[in-house]
């Protein structure tokens, strides 16, 4: 091909590059908008002050109607007392389970050791009266429950970081299994 055979495609290259400035020229320019006349549409009329008041005594909305109450039936007459059987006592209630008393050798562990509970949630916990590994290792789904809900925003922690299983380690004193498992603490 020679180079007045390739003119023609030259020119048209040409045309749609530059048809391909301009559209991006076009659609990246910024719109600027300029005030013909600093009037106020809502001025053409009445005076400003007018317009306002006219705003204000507006009435709201429609009102619902209002309802007359309907009067109570009269009360029916009380029914003739039958002599019943003296009811049976009540059964007493049974007291919530109360977490296990700790030992004097488990008395107020270090509760921080357990990954997941820091001095926050350990000292909400000493206000419940759970200072030891022994008890968080006893804890039923109840306990687990109850205490759970008095966490607040903490609610969820127990089971997601594994206190309980956590808890039975360093109960037994099984500080290497502790660490295999979850891993050293400081």
């Amino acid at each position: 091909m020679t180079f007045n055979e390739a003119i023609p495609y030259i020119l048209a290259g040409l045309a749609v590059l530059l048809l391909f400035v301009a559209f991006f020229y076009l659609a990246n320019r910024k719109t600027t908008v300029v005030a013909r006349d600093k009037r106020d549409v809502l001025d053409e009329g009445a005076a400003r002050a007018q317009r306002n008041q006219a705003l204000i005594d507006t009435p709201t909305a429609v009102q619902a109607p209002q309802v007359e109450p309907v009067p109570a039936p009269p009360p029916a007459p009380a029914p003739t007392p039958v002599a019943e059987p003296a009811p049976a006592p009540a059964p007493k209630p049974t007291p919530a389970p109360a977490a296990p008393a700790a030992t004097p050798s488990a008395q107020a562990d270090d509760l921080t050791t357990i990954k997941g509970l820091g001095p926050k949630l350990s000292t909400m916990l000493g206000e419940q009266g759970i200072t030891s590994f022994a008890q968080i290792a006893a804890w039923t789904d109840a306990d687990v429950e109850r205490v759970d809900a008095m966490l607040g925003r903490f609610k969820g922690r127990i089971t997601r970081d594994n206190w309980i299983e956590q808890a039975k380690l360093l109960a037994a004193g099984d500080q290497s299994g502790f660490a295999a498992k979850f891993g050293q603490n400081g």
